[in-house]
């Protein structure tokens, strides 16, 4: 069958001894209609990957829908940001907070990547601003954690692997947003800057 589909390539040799492999391939007859359907196949891949009607399904994180009073679309004059925030109690050095600050902005882009294109592509159209933040404890982290999801902002913790200065598992990083400012600022506004 897919010999039916692909021609084999052939070395032959034509009248003046020239090879004629696959050099056969990049004639515009055989060129020009395979970029054409690779950009169609390419077209329909891409298409698949996202619900027909976002909003009937969980496609917008907490269930918000891309209305004004959503912390996470909304007003497109408004910036978007994300804001990182860093237990203070573990004592972790800079090159190891910079470290699990980029393990938490990886995982969330990751994460959007999969799940929110939309939003990505507007916080990168704002510029991508992160603020690294402080926080007390485990308790206070987990507390910034339940507020942002209740409003429906997006969250991701950094759980660290243990292998240098901090126990295994600990929770090092919470990334919160990317969401509109003023939906991140009521979480995390009274948080020191780092």
């Amino acid at each position: 069958m897919l010999g039916s589909i692909i021609p084999s390539i052939k070395v032959k040799h034509g009248r003046d001894g020239e090879k004629e492999g696959i050099g056969v391939s990049f004639r515009p007859e055989n060129f020009i209609p395979g970029v054409v359907i690779g950009f169609i196949i390419g077209l329909l891949l891409d298409l698949t990957k996202f619900p027909k009607n976002p909003t009937s399904k969980s496609y917008v994180l907490g269930g918000k829908d891309k209305t004004n009073n959503s912390p996470t679309y909304g007003d497109p004059h408004e910036d978007l940001k994300m804001v990182l925030v860093v237990r203070q109690d573990l004592k972790m050095g800079p090159g190891k907070i910079a470290s699990q600050c980029a393990h938490a902005a990886m995982g969330m882009y990751a994460e959007l990547v999969q799940s929110q294109r939309s939003l990505l592509r507007q916080w990168e159209q704002c510029g991508q601003a992160k603020i690294v933040v402080t926080c007390k404890n485990l308790k206070e982290m987990n507390k910034l954690e339940q507020e942002a999801e209740t409003i429906g902002l997006p969250t991701f913790v950094v759980a660290d692997a243990g292998r240098t200065q901090v126990a295994a598992g600990s929770k090092t990083v919470l990334a919160i947003g990317p969401g509109r400012k003023t939906f991140v600022d009521s979480v995390t506004g009274k948080q020191r800057l780092l």
